[in-house]
């Protein structure tokens, strides 16, 4: 098993803290930036290795506010001194506090770390935990009547997450499209829940609106990090009927990509 080292931002969050020892388990380190020195102690209880466990990755926990980085040239600073070959994007205000908090970690932060890792050659996979309304239109394959329900029911309610969110996952794609050997990942979950991992639908589907178990996301997410073959894209899921390791295997080779209807697709 090929050895990778992750740089996970947002690292005490709550589909982070369930994929980091998902990736531990796989004989990956793990770089965890947090901003609250407080959770240090309780994050580094991740990286302790089970009884059982052969070889276990290594967990670094660093503390850095992803709010003050404010050029790409700060964010390619962190990246240099952890030195990935995966990121890992689950960080953000997500609406929360002042405006500009969430424009200055969503958007632009978001946009800074994006952009200086397309420029790293060691880095070769990028993902993005973003939620699947996060559209500049409805999607070609989506339910127009479900699509009405959905703005009217959930994403109207998070116009301030949705303009901050939306840029960035366009830049991932853009950039990500500059080489051919990274991939920029869109996983775009719907209403996040504490459900255990289950079957999932990953890709394509008439709906926008539905759950998505936290588990179930880092679970796509250390998948799709190890899928041999993956390639820049956007994918929805939500709570679903199939398995997820032959969800992915499913997606990567038939190149699904859900930003197929965006004005840069």
């Amino acid at each position: 098993m090929a050895t990778h080292h992750v740089l996970l931002l947002g690292g005490n969050g709550k589909v982070s803290r369930l994929l980091t020892p998902m990736l531990l388990q796989r004989s990956w380190d793990v770089t965890s930036i947090i901003y609250n020195p407080d959770q240090v102690a309780d994050l580094q209880k991740l990286g302790e290795k089970p009884f059982s466990a052969n070889n276990y990755g290594r967990l670094d926990v660093l503390v850095r506010s992803l709010e003050d980085v404010k050029s790409e040239s700060q964010a390619k600073s962190l990246i240099d001194e952890v030195k990935p070959d995966y990121v890992v994007w689950s960080a953000g205000a997500g609406g929360k506090g002042a405006p500009e908090r969430t424009e200055a970690i969503d958007r632009d932060a978001a946009i800074y770390f994006i952009r200086a890792s397309v420029a790293t050659p060691s880095i070769t996979k990028f993902v993005m935990i973003s939620f699947i309304g996060c559209r500049y239109k409805k999607a070609p394959w989506v339910d127009e009547a479900h699509w009405q329900q959905y703005l009217k029911s959930t994403r109207n309610h998070y116009q301030r997450y949705y303009e901050a969110k939306l840029p960035a996952d366009e830049v991932l794609y853009v950039e990500g499209k500059k080489r051919k050997d990274f991939a920029g990942i869109c996983l775009r979950p719907g209403r996040l829940t504490m459900e255990p991992a289950g079957n999932v639908s990953l890709g394509k589907f008439p709906r926008a609106e539905g759950t998505s178990s936290r588990p179930a996301v880092a679970y796509l997410a250390a998948l799709l990090l190890d899928a041999p073959g993956v390639k820049n894209c956007w994918l929805d899921m939500l709570d679903g009927d199939e398995d997820p390791e032959g969800a992915v295997k499913r997606c990567v080779e038939q190149g699904v990509d859900c930003a197929e209807g965006e004005h840069f697709y």
